[in-house]
């Protein structure tokens, strides 16, 4: 008689039968970054010190032609204890959140928005260990597993961690996710911020560009994602664009190096002021992407969120009914791309 050892051997393998990577067609994810579950400390009040995006938020960029939100959360809320149970009232509030984005036809990408740490304590470093982390993307992954139009984003912005124990990191999560059956499409970070910028340079254990081609996905379903600013030092903390012609280059390189090495990329946070060196780098990044749909999947801008101030210069949140001009260019890249798009699934389910 079969044991049940072998018996879940054999089930994985049928779930995890490779897939060719992406469906034919030309995908195309253009959205935004809905920012505010990522606020406050693990102990945190929802309403008070947190918030999810509301219905009429989402309307908002799905009418606005955005086809994909990013998602942020903080893993300490949702997984009180490593190695436990997700929280009942967390999971339950993020499930409602990405049926109103999906209720609007839009796709979602749940984000983590940890920075490569759980509390204080790195991942990788005990008790938030390669097996904590892929404890945790398990359980998450189960509870959207082969959902439509639900991606996952391994990590927001991993830094001070080694690229080589990153890699391990995100294996053992890609892993994690791939045996409890969920086929959903992974997006992968670099360390070092995930920076566009420095993606072929030795930051800290290794360069991104060699180290993340060592990501192991049995089902070869995953695109990286990387991050990039406009303003002089890469960080999306200055209103000015100095470093516009740096960026415009950053993502020339990074969409050089995907084409090298036949993979996809996701521009997962960008974003900049109205001042006009600003607006010219992001029309550009957005031409370059747009023109190399072959191994860009997308991009989501930084940011929008109930709770963004009026006055913060990359906001796209509508503020008493009035558009903002980054928005503009947003939905005008949207409408341009909309006829090329398609759903980005594996090419066999």
């Amino acid at each position: 008689m079969r044991t049940t050892r072998h018996l879940v051997a054999l089930l994985l393998a049928a779930a995890l039968t490779p897939s060719p990577v992406f469906a034919a067609g030309a995908p195309c994810y253009r959205g935004v970054n809905l920012s505010g579950g990522e606020y406050g400390e693990r102990g945190a009040i929802y309403g008070t010190n947190y918030i999810y995006p509301s219905e009429q938020t989402i309307r908002y960029f799905a009418e606005k032609g955005m086809t994909i939100i990013r998602l942020p959360f903080r893993w300490e809320r949702l997984q009180p204890a490593l190695g436990g149970r997700l929280d009942d009232d967390e999971i339950k509030r993020i499930k409602e959140t990405v049926g109103l984005i999906r209720k609007q036809g839009m796709a979602v990408l749940l984000d983590p928005h940890n920075f490569g740490y759980y509390d204080k304590t790195q991942v990788g470093t005990a008790p938030a260990t390669d097996a904590a982390f892929a404890d945790f993307w398990a359980r998450l992954a189960v509870e959207f597993a082969n959902q439509d139009g639900v991606l996952f984003g391994l990590m927001n912005e991993p830094y001070d961690i080694k690229a080589t124990d990153w890699l391990d990191a995100a294996n053992a999560a890609i892993r994690a996710i791939r045996a409890v059956g969920a086929r959903n499409l992974i997006l992968v970070p670099g360390t070092s911020w995930s920076g566009a910028h420095s993606w072929e340079k030795d930051v800290i254990g290794g360069a991104n560009g060699t180290v993340m081609l060592g990501v192991r996905d049995p089902l070869d379903f995953y695109a990286y994602e990387v991050h990039q600013y406009l303003d002089v030092d890469s960080s999306g903390t200055h209103p000015t664009c100095e470093g516009a012609a740096a960026a415009v280059k950053a993502i020339a390189g990074v969409t050089a190096w995907l084409k090298r090495n036949n993979k996809r990329g996701f521009l997962g946070e960008f974003g900049a002021s109205t001042e006009k060196d600003c607006m010219s780098g992001l029309t550009e990044i957005y031409a370059t992407m747009s023109d190399n749909s072959d191994v860009w999947l997308g991009w989501s801008y930084w940011a929008a969120g109930e709770w963004w101030p009026a006055d913060e210069p990359f906001n796209v949140q509508p503020h008493k009914g009035t558009e903002r001009p980054q928005m503009r260019l947003l939905a005008a890249s949207a409408k341009a791309d909309a006829d090329a798009c398609t759903a980005v699934k594996p090419a066999r389910n």
